[in-house]
């Protein structure tokens, strides 16, 4: 906006932007570097998506026959369409810690952190724009719907595409938390190497966790991918027809219905998001 200076009147200047209007151009800056690159490198996404499709593919159907009739989970087809949808999530959310550690290490992140935004701006664009990349890639994968016996109505897949963003959002927040932490890449692939297999298997994603011993059975109440994975299955059995709903978590013989799944997850990538903006304020 321009308006006449006190110093010289009629003369007109430019008035600097303010400081909200610099952060929100920031954020959209950062969320649109990280859409460019999906849309740059479609190679890539087709290659993201290969892994879980193989699995839905190959390993769903190959144990279809066996595991559905003995699990008591119905069709294995139906039952492992969200975990396959997890597995598509979990990529592009783990490259968005990876790129952070990555852009560290080359100087890169400190060329970008001497721009006149705060440093938490930086880490929410980072995962809001790696958030909208991870669920427009599992978001392709709504369209192998009806090879899980699934309608192609178009509520039920708003409804999975939201659940997915809301799935990516809290992966992508606990990725950006450990890597604010870790400093080296190498240290960085091993912790997730360890971490999030058990994480994604303990969560019921491929197969029942019910009989498990106790102490397995109390880290899948604490397993954020618990929830994510069971919120996606009551949706697609809710609208299945014939779909058989699996024992969910159980908290003390309560098992949470779908709305508080879904703020568990809320909540939880909002406190991981909030530690990892506070710390990388601090950090150097």
């Amino acid at each position: 906006m321009l308006k006449p200076t006190a110093e010289r009147p009629g003369r007109l200047t430019a008035r600097p932007p303010g400081r909200r209007a610099s952060e929100l151009a920031a954020l959209r800056a950062l969320v649109r570097r990280e859409t460019t690159r999906l849309i740059a490198s479609p190679s890539q996404t087709g290659l993201t998506l290969l892994n879980p499709l193989l699995y839905f593919v190959v390993l769903g159907t190959g144990l279809s026959a066996m595991v559905g009739s003995e699990s008591g989970t119905g069709d294995y087809m139906m039952y492992v369409y969200p975990g396959i949808l997890m597995m598509a999530v979990q990529m592009p959310a783990l490259n968005a810690g990876m790129s952070i550690v990555r852009d560290r290490e080359t100087g890169l992140l400190r060329a970008v952190l001497v721009a006149p935004v705060r440093r938490d701006t930086f880490l929410v664009g980072k995962c809001l724009g790696s958030t909208a990349t991870a669920t427009a890639q599992s978001g392709l994968l709504l369209a192998f719907a009806g090879l899980a016996g699934l309608p192609y109505d178009p509520l039920l897949l708003l409804a999975l595409l939201g659940e997915l963003a809301l799935v990516a959002f809290t992966l992508t927040a606990f990725v950006t938390l450990a890597a604010v932490r870790i400093t080296r890449i190498e240290t960085f692939q091993s912790a997730l190497g360890v971490t999030m297999l058990p994480l994604f298997f303990l969560s019921g994603a491929m197969f029942s966790v019910e009989g498990l011993p106790v102490w397995l059975a109390a880290l899948t109440l604490v397993n954020p991918l618990t929830y994510a994975v069971d919120a996606l299955r009551q949706t697609v059995a809710g609208a299945a027809p014939g779909g058989v709903l699996p024992a969910g978590p159980d908290w003390g013989g309560w098992e949470p219905p779908l709305l508080v799944e879904l703020l568990v997850m809320c909540v939880l990538g909002l406190a991981a998001l909030a530690l990892a903006a506070r710390r990388f304020s601090r950090a150097a």
